[in-house]
């Protein structure tokens, strides 16, 4: 079955640009600022774990990477912010092509690679932590200057036009990655690795590639957390939670989708928030409501969202076409 065209794509980035234009409430857009930022982390994570099948949990090495390095750029050199934020991307990029440089190379795959990549984000957060220059445990603060030249502005609303620009163009690229080549070989290694290199694919390359794509895209969050939350400390850059908000917007909207991590990132961040407001002061109580219900998610649509919907598409579809069928029988 094709996968959603450029035109799809447009379609829903159109309808998501006007929330803005639908409300000023700070509160809304933060919510879907930073859901769209979770959306934008998961697309990182699905070109290497959704379409090459090379599970990371050490994402946070590329969202920290571009993170710090925008943020030192700027506080201890003046460069300007939107050229910091180009240069952390790219730093994001060379990390994830040394790290798979070092773990591909050395034909590291499954849960090895997993915790390689683990290990290598908790090394970068305890470097962070000491090292002087990214102010060791008392972190960055971004000096307050809101310009748009500084890549700072007086209302919530650019900054959503912003991070749902970076995620319509890592749609773009990895609907054109699912169409190409290179996206064949990606999902080739992915269902048989031995299968693939016995044709002629040069698995180690491939992996390589798809890792650093999904570094850069990942390093691209990073930079626009710093910009949005004017800080950065080693726990926040290289800690868990974005690895794991990474691959869990995946795999609950569906892993190697395009539109995947985007209805995984909305989902779990509508099932974050309403789960806080069921369980009111209880401490604890909205973890268990809301680990309970992603796991019926995963139980009952192991594909995911975007995989249940496929399905009920292709049902429906067979219903209509065995309709006209009994009516001439």
């Amino acid at each position: 079955m094709r996968g959603p065209s450029i035109a799809h794509i447009v379609l829903v980035i159109a309808v998501l640009a006007t929330v803005p234009l639908l409300t000023t409430s700070n509160v809304v857009l933060n919510f879907f600022t930073v859901a769209l930022l979770i959306a934008l982390v998961g697309q990182g994570w699905n070109v290497l774990g959704g379409y090459g099948g090379q599970y990371s949990f050490g994402h946070a090495a590329f969202f920290g990477t571009g993170a710090y390095v925008s943020a030192i750029l700027q506080m201890r050199y003046g460069v300007n912010a939107w050229i910091a934020f180009a240069l952390g991307l790219a730093g994001g990029a060379l990390v994830g092509a040394a790290i798979g440089a070092l773990t591909f190379r050395s034909g590291l795959k499954g849960s090895y690679f997993a915790l390689v990549t683990l290990a290598f984000a908790e090394v970068l957060r305890i470097l962070a932590s000491v090292a002087p220059i990214t102010g060791a445990g008392v972190g960055i603060l971004i000096t307050l200057d809101l310009r748009p030249q500084a890549f700072q502005f007086q209302s919530r609303a650019p900054f959503y036009w912003i991070i749902l620009a970076l995620v319509a163009a890592s749609l773009v690229i990895v609907r054109l990655i699912e169409r190409s080549r290179f996206g064949a070989w990606l999902v080739a290694v992915r269902e048989n690795e031995d299968a693939a290199q016995a044709v002629g694919v040069d698995t180690a390359r491939v992996k390589l590639a798809a890792m650093t794509i999904s570094a850069a895209i990942t390093a691209a969050g990073g930079g626009f957390y710093v910009q949005y939350f004017l800080f950065i400390d080693s726990g926040i850059a290289y800690g868990p939670w974005i690895s794991i908000e990474a691959l869990l917007a995946p795999i609950v909207g569906g892993i190697g989708t395009v539109f995947g991590p985007l209805i995984g990132a909305l989902v779990v961040k509508t099932l974050g928030e309403l789960t806080k407001l069921i369980a009111g002061d209880a401490p604890g109580l909205d973890l268990v409501i809301y680990g309970g219900v992603l796991v019926l998610i995963v139980a009952f649509a192991p594909y995911g969202i975007a995989g249940l919907l496929a399905d009920l598409r292709v049902r429906f579809a067979r219903l209509r076409s065995s309709v006209p069928e009994r009516a001439h029988g």
